[in-house]
């Protein structure tokens, strides 16, 4: 276990020192976890916002923002704020009576799969669980290499 600590380490040492030949895309926001870092690509999110769509089934990542108190009406959601980019955060409503509570904290760094509802202040992503019918497809939330569905 000390050994693959020590190895991710150097790698980590080594990719930060290197010079990157371009800027990244605009669409692309870096995630890191402790073992690896790769780049999600929100652009479905930032059209389904420019375009004002609704129900539309989305994957990306981003940075913890803020935590909201739950919402116990009705199902119990757990609710949050994630900034995608430098224009737009989302609320998430993830269903807390389907799946398990994500234990966030703020500056997370998380992946996600959903459905998208479009609100002037960015969008709200829920579906953020499996569908115990089997009529929906499955979302997810992914944290530290964890994934809650």
């Amino acid at each position: 276990m000390l050994k693959k600590l020590i190895a991710f380490a150097l790698i980590a040492i080594v990719l930060s020192s290197c010079e990157r030949s371009k800027p990244l895309d605009a669409n692309i926001t870096q995630v890191s976890t402790e073992t690896s870092t790769y780049a999600t690509n929100n652009s479905d999110i930032e059209q389904a916002f420019t375009n004002k769509k609704s129900d539309v089934l989305v994957s990306g990542g981003g940075v913890v923002v803020k935590l909201l108190a739950d919402d116990n009406i009705g199902a119990k959601h757990q609710k949050f704020l994630v900034k995608i980019n430098a224009r737009q955060t989302l609320l998430f409503a993830h269903n807390i009576d389907l799946a398990p509570r994500v234990p966030l904290q703020i500056n997370d760094k998380i992946t996600f799969e959903g459905e998208y509802v479009y609100n002037p202040k960015g969008g709200i992503v829920h579906w953020t669980h499996h569908d115990p019918h089997g009529q929906h497809p499955a979302g997810w939330i992914m944290l530290n290499e964890q994934k809650y569905q």
